[in-house]
């Protein structure tokens, strides 16, 4: 695996969601929310995948070594209505 591979797709912890990073195959996907530190955006889209959204978070950016960036949780394209009325219940 090269380093852009390696960039693309940072894990911060064991077993974690995937932060895809720089990955040209999300810029379709809307963006429900931002976060700012990762063990946020992974609860939410725990959220999401129990709900059955196909749901992924993205960076331009790795995160520093705290887990911590500019962090979207994004939507597969036409499940922006129904993901958000689904974070509504969460929040």
């Amino acid at each position: 695996m090269g380093l852009l591979d390696r960039l693309r797709r940072h894990r911060v912890g064991s077993g974690s969601a995937a932060i895809h990073v720089d990955d040209p195959a999300y810029d379709d996907w809307p963006v429900l929310r931002d976060f700012g530190e990762i063990s946020a955006a992974r609860a939410w889209l725990q959220h999401l995948d129990e709900a059955g959204f196909e749901a992924a978070l993205t960076s331009d950016w790795p995160l520093d070594r705290f887990g911590r960036g500019d962090i979207a949780l994004r939507v597969a394209p036409g499940q922006w209505s129904e993901a958000e009325e689904a974070l509504g219940d969460f929040e």
